[in-house]
């Protein structure tokens, strides 16, 4: 009898600590990452605004928060119903542009600061799914010496005259090194691609460009649709952000 108390006794500090090697062999439960994360802010050069804009990509999830760097909430979605149980998973948005005149850009920058972003959403099972993002104020200089078949650009498109080429239409334009003279903060700057855009009457075309790219030549589709176009050349920057300028020109 005292053979099988001293048993039971000294089992149980065993089983103890077949438990504690057990529980310490569970590794901890690590949040899951989006796919996708940015937030960056876009400049149109041309017609003076700013705005934020955010793409997230990953899931499902049923609700997102994005905190800014003094970790306040500045965007906050959540699916009901269906749509709860179904899941979100691809989320793109941007914020309204006022001119400079209804908000200048140092207005707009206090606003958003520079720093760090926490991204977080929980998912349908119930796991977090996180991501932290930096939004700089380093804007790029907008694209130079913009010409079409060798004619200046005109520095928007109410222009008078706009001007008239000829096909082939090429344009071209010099390529970004530094940041903003005026508008965010200066430093340098990396180029990551240029993006191109022409549209007439609804219809727009887009070309992603490498940053050793600075012309384009109008595809002949595009220019059998009319007499007057308007094109958009953004330089975008390693961190995101986006400069963009606009311009018409007229066909012969």
């Amino acid at each position: 009898m005292i053979t099988k108390k001293r048993m039971r006794m000294l089992s149980l500090p065993a089983i103890a600590m077949a438990g504690l090697a057990l529980e310490a062999a569970i590794p901890a439960v690590q949040a899951a990452e989006f796919s996708e994360a940015e937030l960056f802010v876009e400049l149109n050069d041309t017609d003076g605004d700013l705005g934020i804009h955010g793409s997230v990509d990953g899931g499902a999830y049923s609700r997102l928060k994005i905190e800014g760097p003094n970790g306040r909430p500045i965007y906050f979605v959540k699916a009901s119903g269906s749509l709860a149980r179904q899941g979100l998973t691809q989320l793109f948005f941007e914020s309204a542009e006022p001119t400079f005149d209804e908000l200048p850009p140092e207005d707009f920058f206090r606003r958003f600061p520079e720093g760090a972003y926490e991204i977080e959403a929980v998912s349908l099972g119930g796991e977090e799914i996180e991501a932290t993002v930096t939004l700089s104020h380093v804007m790029a200089a907008p694209v130079g010496n913009v010409t079409i078949n060798g004619i200046p650009a005109a520095e928007n498109c109410d222009a008078v005259p706009l001007p008239a080429v000829s096909a082939p239409v090429i344009i071209d334009w010099d390529p970004v090194a530094t940041s903003h003279p005026e508008i965010g903060k200066s430093g340098p700057v990396e180029i990551v691609r240029y993006q191109f855009f022409v549209e007439r009457e609804g219809v727009k075309l887009s070309v992603d460009l490498p940053p050793t790219v600075t012309r384009f030549e109008a595809p002949a589709e595009i220019l059998a649709l009319g007499d007057e176009f308007k094109f958009e050349i953004i330089a975008r920057t390693a961190t995101g952000n986006n400069t963009a300028i606009e311009s018409c020109f007229t066909l012969q």
